[in-house]
Formats: C-alpha cells, sequence, structure tokens
C-alpha cells in the first residue's frame, strides 16, 4: 500500500464515526479545484475547455477554506487546471493541513521545482505528479516535449528535500499492458510513495475522442497489466477491492458523493466527471442531487466509467463491510483468469443529456465578473 499508516488510521476512524452516526451518504475525499487555468493542453483533458474570462476566475483562499469546513472529508485533492498558477495555494494548502486534513496537490510539476521552496514537508501534505507514463508516452498524452524530464526532475528535488511524492496516472486505449507494468516497475526505482492508476473518462468536451476504453477493454487491459506485476511491489495507492473491480472481479456502483468537487462555479453535479448543474452548498449537493439518475446502468455517460473518483470510495465501502474478502484480494492480488463478474445491464439507461454550454451559462451568472452576462449585455448593447 503507497498510503501510509497515520492516515490509513484517521480515514479508518472517520468510516467508524460515519456509521456511528448512521449517515448513508458522506464524502471520503473533496475534490478542490481553485481555477480551471492550465500551462498545457491535453488531448484527454475536458476541464479547460472555458472561455478566456472563465478560466481567469479563482476561488479565494476563503472560499477554498470554507468548502473544507463545510465538507470535512479527511482527504482534499487540489486538481485543476494548473493548481500551482493560483497565487495563493501556499496559503490554500497550509490552511488544510492546519486542519490536519491529508492534502494532495495535483500537479505536472513545470512550475515545481521553481516554488518547492514556498512549501514545507508535513505528514498531511503530498505533491501528485501527473505522470501517465514513460518519457515518449507521457509527453505524447501532455502535448508537449520535455515534460516528463521536467516532471522527473521536480519529484527527484522534491524528494530530496523531505516531501512525500506520488504519481497519478490516466490510462486510454492504446496504451499497451507491457508499456503501463515497465512505468510501474520505474516509480519502485523512483522511489515515490505512491501512484494512482485509472482508466480516463470520456469527456465530451475533450479534444481527443478516439482513445476512451470502453468498459470490456478497460478489465482485460488490466488484467494483462496485473499479470505483469505479480510478485513485485508497485507503489499502487488504491484499495485491494478497486484494483480488483478494474480486473473485472467485482460488480460495483460509483459512489459519486464519495468525492464531491467544488470549483468556482459552486459544487458540481453529480461527481468530478460529469457536468451537470451546480449547488450552492455542499448540504444541498448532498441532500437535492437526484443520485439514482446517475452510474452504469442509469445514465449513458456513465455507462463506461470505472474512474478511481467514483469508485474508490465503493471498493472502500465493500472492504469496511467485507474486511476478510478485501484482506484475501490484498494477499493474493487481483484475479487475472477465469470468469469475469456480470456487467451491468445497461437496457434501460436513460440517454445522455448535452447540457455543458447551458449548465456553463447559468453557473456563470453567478460568479464575480458575470463574463457570459457581461458578453450577452455587450451583443446587446452593439446590436448583436
Amino acid at each position: 500500500m503507497g498510503i501510509p499508516f497515520r492516515q490509513q488510521a484517521s480515514i479508518a476512524l472517520y468510516l467508524m464515526k460515519q456509521k456511528l452516526k448512521g449517515n448513508k451518504r458522506y464524502p471520503l475525499v473533496l475534490m478542490l479545484e481553485p481555477l480551471f487555468r492550465c500551462n498545457l493542453a491535453c488531448a484527454g483533458c475536458g476541464k479547460i475547455d472555458y472561455p478566456e474570462p472563465i478560466l481567469n476566475q479563482r476561488l479565494s483562499v476563503e472560499e477554498c477554506l470554507e468548502a473544507v469546513d463545510e465538507c470535512d472529508a479527511p482527504v482534499v485533492s487540489i486538481p485543476g487546471g494548473e493548481p500551482l498558477i493560483h497565487k495563493d495555494i501556499v496559503e490554500i494548502v497550509n490552511g488544510i493541513t492546519a486542519r490536519k486534513k491529508f492534502v494532495y496537490l495535483c500537479t505536472n510539476a513545470l512550475l515545481m521545482e521553481k516554488k518547492l521552496k514556498q512549501f514545507k514537508p508535513s505528514p498531511y501534505f503530498s505533491w501528485s505528479v501527473h505522470l501517465d507514463g514513460l518519457k515518449d508516452h507521457h509527453d505524447k498524452a501532455v502535448s508537449q516535449k520535455g515534460v516528463f524530464d521536467r516532471a522527473i526532475s521536480a519529484i527527484k528535488a522534491a524528494k530530496e528535500a523531505g516531501f512525500r511524492v506520488s504519481v497519478n496516472a490516466t490510462i486510454f486505449d492504446g496504451h499497451g499492458a507491457e508499456d503501463v507494468a515497465d512505468y510501474l516497475d520505474y516509480l519502485i526505482e523512483l522511489g515515490v510513495e505512491g501512484a494512482t492508476i485509472s482508466p480516463g473518462y470520456a469527456y465530451e468536451r475533450a479534444p481527443d475522442q478516439e482513445h476512451f476504453l470502453m468498459r470490456s477493454r478497460t478489465k482485460q487491459l488490466f488484467r494483462d497489466i496485473f499479470k505483469r506485476g505479480e510478485g513485485k511491489k508497485w507503489p499502487l495507492s488504491h484499495s485491494s477491492l478497486y484494483l480488483d473491480f478494474l480486473a473485472g472481479n467485482q460488480q460495483y456502483q460509483c459512489t459519486p458523493w464519495g468525492n464531491p468537487t467544488r470549483n468556482i462555479f459552486g459544487w458540481q453535479r453529480p461527481c468530478y466527471l460529469l457536468n451537470e448543474g451546480y449547488a450552492k452548498s455542499f448540504k444541498e449537493l448532498m441532500d437535492e442531487t437526484e443520485w439514482e439518475q446517475y452510474g452504469t446502468g442509469n445514465y449513458e455517460k456513465c455507462a463506461d466509467c470505472m474512474a478511481h473518483c467514483g469508485y474508490e470510495a465503493t471498493a472502500v465501502e465493500d472492504a469496511f463491510k467485507n474486511p476478510l474478502k478485501a484482506l484475501w484480494v490484498s494477499m493474493r492480488g487481483p484475479k487475472v483468469t477465469g470468469e469475469m463478474a456480470p456487467e451491468i445491464d445497461l437496457s434501460n439507461q436513460r440517454p445522455a443529456e448535452f447540457v455543458f454550454e447551458k449548465v456553463v451559462e447559468e453557473a456563470s451568472e453567478t460568479l464575480p465578473e458575470a463574463p457570459v452576462k457581461k458578453k450577452r449585455e455587450a451583443a446587446a448593447a452593439a446590436g448583436r
């Protein structure tokens, strides 16, 4: 496991408290997106396709810490955009770690070495460097040469300075099992403390729509990857049952409220990957989102999703209910042969609704500068 004992114990205590309170739905990881702006334009990203005025928006330090307090999840992941672009990111991180929440600052590492001295090592803080594979593959995935070398240099500098460092990879169709296994072998040599690995979600706004994995292809690919890892100690940070799910041995529904997202528009419905509306508060998100409308078998957009932000919380819940099953899978590793778990029936799923523009326009009206509203007013004034 790539998760320190302190963090495991804290999460276990948090889960027990939720059970004692009788809470049916509760967050595990807050996805805090303080901005959408990025210094890369990856082909598989669906987060940066916003108008310029929206890319210029930022969550304030106060808004970020209010979200952390409101949600109260034990872990806070800060993706983006590129969070190191945010001028107050150090203050945001320090405010969260002061609350003894475990922070993962997700970065493409282009600015990491430059800003390293602004941060302090802490058991509550970890860098999470985006690294999709070995050099050629990663540079192709992020559409820019030289990024892999800069990321590796930053990882080594951070480790030398005493920081915890993990990496995260998104896997798309065309990334062979042998290549992924070589990448995971390299992570042992690199000495990172943890690694997350997840099939990419088919963002409807991503520039590259041809390389998202179908569900059946995902399962076979991960079986082929895990076959090559037998006997090795890859530093994967996932629960054993999520890895078993990726290999097709568990039939799970996602737990979208397990990883709620707060960004410049508010609390995103229903999850980090889908953008179908916003709630003004975390309570409104939890109480008024029609959760049963989403998930594999319920909604066409969810049919092929197996991303960790949707299913890790499900696997953790299953492990809490079935500790012996989780222990057994942890000891033997994911099953890589034999029959897979039955797939969820898709025949009754509701069709996809393409509401991105409408949702963004409505949400933009609530922003301080209201960029869409101003643009519309300017067009009306000009008689267009």
